[in-house]
């Protein structure tokens, strides 16, 4: 039977409605990697025009000493940390280079290299707090406290760790549902967009499943707990976040091998260059300028450098046209991509439903504007989203809406209310049918093809008998088709469609958008299954979503890609990329992009490596001055940064978006 329940009270239905569920932000400056970055890099900015100036050395020196101190003493305490454990990083590396060439005099150069790997940690720090942010504020999905039902009918507000399986709850109209379980008894529409990516609140009665923290519409429901909230559906996204992330987070390990042999051959060279001149008798200023210069002009600065300004060239103009990369590694991995997985709703379609088709039934005597405006009139009064799909409708066609008296709502069925004189019904047609005339036929036909095209129907009844149906679907994007190419031709293989969709409409939709492999049905962790099968055969996968429900697919995936103007704070914190202005398209050419910019990185590598190789052989055969050693390391440095920045400028983005020949690099 239906429940007749009284509704909550008005500060819990306030609190439960989705778009206040707290979000827990860590404040930028509560970072002392943040701190301390932002510190020396304002004392290096204040030490270097004083320095350019011409001022005396006592106004600009006790600034960069500070700023040497601000933004060096973390990593060259966790350096010195490392060495405990015999392992040395390019970071203490760095700290000693920078302080090596203050003791020559290249004082600025010192403090510029300090500034960049503060600012570098700090950026890693904010990233790490932002997903542990996110995680957190998932957990707020699932209400606190949920309404425990006793044996002998008595309500109690327990904690929702305090459920059992087999207690029963009481779920009212807009309230977050508690637990995982089963419908015992009620009827009611439930929003779980944020477990399974339905555009539309599924409808619940009894035997119907039902998942922690989904939004419960209009009616109220029992339900038995089926589920420890430890083992709940939102529980295990959390989890599967935090295990791809922490898969993700650590450097590659070949990258921390070569880091390893690099500094080790670093320092022993450096020893070398000093210690074996001075064997021989050379003089011990010479040995060390000569052993200082070996430092400068064999330090990885250059080869850094030739890898980040084309990547941050090509993340400044993304973001110029809409695409936020969070991170270097984010922009050299879109490159990397060769399977694409897409998202169904908010993704490939716009995420809202709209009335796609108006159908009068034979013989009715009513058009389709008249249709539309009745259906209009009588949903006006509801907040569901199928009426608003309809009223929205009529307003683009501008029909006058008469006024509707009598208006009622039945959770699961649809609304009845009185319009003109005529009562009008507005629902589901296997609710509405039964109790309708001989019209039934026709309409339970024209219902049936319209399901069978991936459209949901929706059956309108005047004065007892079926007048028409209306058709109402998640519309394909425009650039939806051109995408799908696009991403096909980049990385020579078809994109695949995961969706929590039903398969009929998501074989519809993808049909349309020229996708041939549809996956539907799937809960989050069938998506990360997914995902993970494809990493499994050795592709490199990007996944491009937008809900709560495809964040473990975004976190498990080489790339994931969110799509911002209706994504959820966790999609958008887990992803590594997001489209900030919702326009598809901008996907493969950001694609194309990442592939311009992998190409100037190994131009770059070979001028920063040919720089080295030719500075480090003069010093060790010859005598290579030291101000030449600079020009000539500083050199290099600025040639790669000039290369890399040719990715800023306007044209870069248009060859990207024109480039359809998906080339490879």
């Amino acid at each position: 039977m239906t429940s007749t329940l009284t509704s909550p009270s008005a500060d819990r239905a306030v609190s439960a409605r989705s778009g206040d569920v707290p979000r827990r932000r860590t404040r930028l400056l509560a970072l002392p990697e943040v701190r301390w970055a932002v510190a020396a890099t304002v004392l290096f900015l204040l030490a270097l025009p004083l320095q350019l100036a011409g001022a005396p050395a006592w106004t600009w020196g006790p600034l960069y000493a500070l700023s040497y101190a601000t933004g060096g003493w973390e990593p060259g305490w966790e350096g010195l940390k490392a060495l405990k454990d015999r392992t040395l990083d390019v970071d203490l590396l760095m700290v000693v280079a920078a302080l090596g060439a203050a003791s020559i005099g290249q004082v600025m150069d010192g403090a510029l290299l300090i500034v960049i790997f503060a600012t570098s940690g700090a950026l890693e720090a904010l990233a790490t707090a932002r997903t542990a942010d996110s995680v957190r504020g998932l957990l707020d999905l699932a209400p606190a406290t949920a309404t425990r039902i006793g044996p002998d009918g008595t309500e109690q507000a327990v904690p929702v760790e305090e459920l059992a399986v087999g207690d029963t709850v009481l779920v009212r109209p807009g309230e977050r549902v508690g637990a995982d379980g089963r419908v015992l008894d009620g009827a009611s529409e439930v929003d779980q967009a944020t477990i399974t990516g339905e555009p539309l609140p599924a409808a619940k009665e009894p035997g119907d499943e039902v998942f922690a923290g989904t939004l419960n519409g209009t009616g109220a429901l029992r339900v038995r707990v089926e589920r420890d909230a430890s083992d709940s559906v939102i529980a295990r996204i959390v989890r599967m976040v935090e295990e791809a992330s922490e898969t993700k987070a650590p450097t590659q390990l070949f990258i921390e091998k070569v880091e390893q042999r690099y500094s080790l051959g670093m320092v022993a060279a450096t020893l070398a260059v000093f210690g074996v001149p001075l064997a021989f008798g050379e003089a011990f200023s010479e040995a060390l300028l000569r052993a200082m210069t070996f430092m400068i002009v064999a330090s990885p600065c250059a080869v850094v450098l030739a890898t980040m300004p084309p990547l941050l060239s090509a993340i400044a103009n993304a973001g110029r046209h809409g695409v936020l990369v969070k991170s270097a590694v984010a922009m050299e991995r879109l490159g990397q991509v060769d399977a694409v997985a897409l998202d169904k709703t908010g993704t490939l379609t716009e995420g809202t439903p709209r009335v796609t088709d108006v159908r009068p039934l034979p013989g009715r005597d009513l058009d389709e504007d008249e249709l539309l405006s009745l259906a209009a009139a009588a949903e006006h009064p509801s907040e569901h989203p199928l009426a608003r799909a309809v009223v929205a409708a009529a307003h683009e066609r501008h029909l006058e809406l008469p006024s509707a008296q009598d208006f009622a709502s039945a959770p699961g069925v649809g609304v009845r209310a009185l319009v003109d004189g005529r009562t009008v019904e507005v629902g589901a047609p296997a609710r509405l049918l039964d109790d309708t005339d001989g019209d039934a036929s026709p309409a339970a036909t024209l219902a049936g093809e319209l399901e069978l095209s991936g459209r949901t129907a929706v059956l309108v009844v005047v004065d007892g008998a079926s007048a028409g149906v209306l058709g109402i679907a998640d519309r394909l994007r425009p650039d939806a088709a051109a995408t799908v190419a696009a991403l096909t031709t980049l990385t020579a293989a078809a994109p695949i469609l995961l969706t929590g969709d039903n398969p009929r409409a998501a074989a519809h939709l993808a049909a349309e958008a020229g996708i041939e492999d549809v996956r539907a049905g799937l809960l989050p962790q069938d998506k990360t299954g997914a995902v993970k099968e494809l990493e499994g055969a050795g592709r490199k996968v990007m996944v491009v979503g937008d809900g709560v429900n495809d964040a473990p697919a975004l976190a498990a995936a080489h790339i994931g890609v969110a799509m911002g103007r209706a994504g959820s704070d966790l999609a958008l914190e887990t992803a590594d990329a997001v489209i900030v202005r919702d326009e598809l398209a901008a996907v493969p050419t950001t694609v194309a992009l990442s592939r311009r910019a992998r190409k100037l990185v190994v131009q770059n590598l070979a001028i920063a490596g040919v720089f080295i190789a030719g500075l480090v052989t003069w010093d060790l055969v010859g005598t290579l001055p030291l101000p030449l050693g600079v020009a000539g390391h500083e050199g290099s440095t600025v040639l790669v940064g000039l290369n890399g920045l040719r990715l800023l400028r306007e044209g870069a983005w248009q060859r990207a978006a024109t480039d359809g020949t998906g080339r490879r690099d």
